[in-house]
């Protein structure tokens, strides 16, 4: 089992930038694909960006390519999420998840932890 806390959210201007980090504890995660997913009120869970274990693939959500960068540092346990040119519309909770026993692809699939969620408002 894995705990995962999610940081960094906030409030920002559109055109704005946040970085959100996840810290794993209970387990290493340097074996695991990470992904990070969002959830906006009224709407359903939806996929943003994921890596795999050794974070050199990676795949996003059309809406945000170019714009969000994910990364990991498995030194740390830690998972990033760079966000760039912010929109109103990327306003949601964001949460990481690890794939350690569904197999955390690349496409979205197989996640099975996942934290808390960190807040973030962006405003027009």
């Amino acid at each position: 089992q894995v705990h995962l806390v999610e940081s960094g959210g906030g409030l920002v201007q559109a055109g704005g930038s946040l970085r959100l980090s996840c810290a794993a504890s209970g387990r290493t995660i340097s074996s695991y694909g990470m992904g990070w997913f969002r959830r906006a009120p009224g709407k359903e869970r939806e996929f943003v960006a994921a890596i795999n274990w050794s974070g050199d693939s990676t795949h996003y959500v059309d809406s945000v390519e170019g714009r969000f960068t994910i990364s990991r540092d498995n030194a740390k346990n830690t998972v990033y999420l760079k966000m760039n040119s912010l929109k109103p519309g990327d306003g949601a909770v964001y949460y990481c998840e690890a794939g350690l026993g569904g197999g955390g692809r690349l496409n979205g699939g197989g996640y099975d932890y996942w934290g808390q969620g960190t807040q973030v408002t962006v405003s027009s």
